[in-house]
């Protein structure tokens, strides 16, 4: 993997954009793995091969170090041209300056933004009050749909049918079809195959949103996890672990985490997203994709993501800068080279239709419900849309005695509420001052 050093950031930003034997270069940065490095080398060769007198630096960090390694470069004045733009940056970017407004160069462009997810578009629109309004200040790189995935050789193997591909399980349902899949396996005294193994972070939105709760109101002002709604998903969260033990505790955990727990097929249940597709095709065992479990409303919920390409507002390309932006987010060619690497579904709604019904596309074979997750029940996460999610994060840095069972869900919310309301307090105070600082 490459990383950035300080070499590149110097290579980045106006300065590094001139002219190379009377081409413009572009520099581009973005996150990921080797999959990712591979299939935007790909997309990038054919992008200068229909753009004579453009030339594209790539620019790759780890997951891990993306965003602090971008911010030195904005902090640098050293901002790459294009790059990756997190969800819960866009309206900092945007107040502070940082981010192209690309509106223009889209409508330029003539690219069908209704074919492409509403909820990725929407991401990236801003009027100077709120996401999902307004101007686009980027284009999305992909949506990500968090996917409720099952080990279906477990399934079969244990003599239980299996889940209704179209039909969501009941809480109780699904718990009880865990128990039965938590056991001994091989006679030693110890659990050694488990029903569950879920990251708290990216699985109790499903279980929250579902029971009718969430983090906070539809105005962005108010934290509103202190309800019995919450209270009680959150505990029956926590209740795999400790009452219905059906998750591995934390002391299991050290020798053999979760995420490896479900490589090795010793999970029945456990969250899948596109990025996941290369690595799980290899798998030694069959898995599918269900919708995530019902609570009280009856239906399911799951979070969905995004990441953005954007542009520099420094850039001294801007025109070419957006035009590699809109390519690499909505062109056909690019996507399919995307897509062939396993990188993500189709940004285009035709293209993911058609991705999501091929035949004998391999595991999993239920594509369609990634397409569900994104077009009818999928949601951000609560602090991707205000001006800093420190007020979000701050539930999960102090979620750790409710998950090991030293606290109840109850006491948690109502002692954790107020913290995370000076949090969001102070979150939409910095959004004031920015705005009165950009004159707006």
């Amino acid at each position: 993997m490459a990383l950035l050093s300080v070499g590149l950031l110097a290579s980045c930003g106006n300065k590094s954009t001139g002219a190379a034997n009377g081409k413009h270069q572009l520099t581009f940065m973005f996150r990921g793995g080797d999959a990712e490095k591979k299939a935007y080398g790909e997309a990038i060769k054919a992008y200068e091969k229909t753009h004579k007198d453009v030339t594209v630096k790539i620019i790759m960090t780890s997951a891990d170090n993306y965003a602090t390694k971008l911010q030195a470069a904005i902090s640098g004045n050293k901002t790459p041209d294009v790059f990756y733009v997190e969800q819960n940056n866009l309206m900092a970017y945007a107040d502070n300056g940082v981010l192209r407004d690309i509106t223009k160069d889209v409508k330029k462009s003539k690219v069908d933004l209704n074919n492409i997810w509403k909820y990725g578009v929407d991401s990236y629109r801003y009027d100077g009050k709120q996401v999902g309004k307004g101007d686009l200040y980027a284009l999305p790189k992909d949506v990500g749909p968090f996917a409720l995935g099952y080990n279906k050789t477990m399934f079969e193997k244990n003599n239980i049918p299996l889940p209704d591909k179209d039909k969501a399980y009941t809480w109780e349902e699904f718990v009880k079809v865990a128990q039965k899949l938590t056991k001994d396996t091989n006679g030693d005294g110890k659990i050694d195959q488990y029903g569950t193994g879920f990251n708290v972070v990216w699985s109790l939105p499903a279980l929250a949103w579902s029971n009718g709760a969430d983090w906070i109101n539809k105005d962005k002002t108010k934290v509103t996890i202190n309800t019995p709604k919450f209270a009680h998903a959150l505990q029956e969260f926590a209740d795999l672990q400790n009452k219905y033990h059906t998750t591995p505790s934390v002391k299991e955990s050290q020798s053999l985490d979760t995420y490896q727990r479900w490589m090795k097929g010793q999970l029945a249940f456990f969250p899948v997203g596109p990025w996941d597709l290369p690595t799980y095709s290899k798998l030694s065992f069959d898995y599918d994709l269900i919708p995530w479990p019902t609570m009280s409303t009856g239906k399911s919920a799951a979070y969905v993501g995004s990441l953005g390409i954007g542009v520099s507002k420094k850039t001294k390309y801007g025109e070419d800068a957006a035009d590699l932006a809109i390519y690499l987010s909505t062109n056909r060619k690019a996507q399919q080279i995307l897509v062939n690497n396993m990188i993500q579904i189709p940004t285009l709604k035709d293209m993911a239709n058609k991705w999501a019904n091929e035949k004998n596309h391999g595991k999993p074979q239920n594509r369609q419900e990634f397409l569900d997750i994104v077009e009818k029940y999928g949601r951000g996460l609560p602090g991707a849309t205000t001006y800093n999610s420190e007020w979000y994060d701050m539930f999960y840095t102090d979620i750790q005695p409710v998950l090991d069972g030293k606290k109840t869900a109850a006491q948690f919310v109502k002692d954790e509420q107020p913290k995370m309301q000076s949090k969001l307090d102070a979150a939409n105070q910095q959004k004031k001052t920015a705005e009165a600082t950009a004159g707006k």
